[in-house]
């Protein structure tokens, strides 16, 4: 028995360097000029609803150094503090096209598609957690893609997320927080 755990070290450390290993490039990287990490996120991005009063304009988002393989880009906005079981999701758009290098809250580039939120609705939905909740994250994931993903306006949440783990080559997040007192 001992020689056989030698041997199956040996044999292990030996296909080790024929192993193919992907990793994400260091240098794919997403910001924004309306927030830094984790800072909190002003009003302008808050909400306006369900007693929140914000502008429920969505930061704009810059990237960089995507995978070579990269097809498309997807965005999810989620809140895993939200008092739900399975977090808030905020914001999806998929097949925002490989040229694409920011996302601007005036428009989407040609052929992106934004899907259902937990508001129910396409489109982004501001922070906008429960009065005396603690602070919550707000999670902006960009995620390089190797190909189109086939959903419509009205696809759940789960099933674009699902979708998008499927087909990515690689992500990268920024974190904001928003707390109610």
């Amino acid at each position: 028995m001992k020689n056989f755990g030698r041997l199956l070290m040996v044999m292990i450390m030996c296909a080790l360097p024929f192993s193919p290993v992907k990793a994400d490039p260091v240098d794919f990287k997403v910001t924004s000029p309306d927030f830094k990490e984790d800072e909190t996120l002003s009003n302008k991005h808050v909400y306006n609803g369900f007693g929140c009063t914000g502008e429920n304009v969505a930061p704009r988002l810059n990237w960089e150094s995507a995978p070579a393989d990269t097809k498309y880009f997807a965005v999810t906005v989620y809140d895993p503090d939200a008092p739900t079981g399975s977090g808030w999701w905020h914001w999806l758009i998929v097949n925002l096209p490989k040229s694409a290098t920011s996302l601007d809250r005036t428009h989407l580039p040609t052929g992106a598609l934004e899907t259902r939120t937990d508001f129910g609705t396409t489109g982004y939905g501001g922070p906008c957690p429960p009065v005396g909740h603690g602070p919550h994250r707000y999670i902006f994931t960009l995620y390089a893609l190797k190909d189109k993903i086939d959903v419509v306006t009205d696809t759940p949440a789960a099933q674009v997320g699902y979708q998008i783990n499927s087909l990515k080559v690689g992500e990268t997040s920024i974190m904001g927080y928003f707390e109610r007192k």
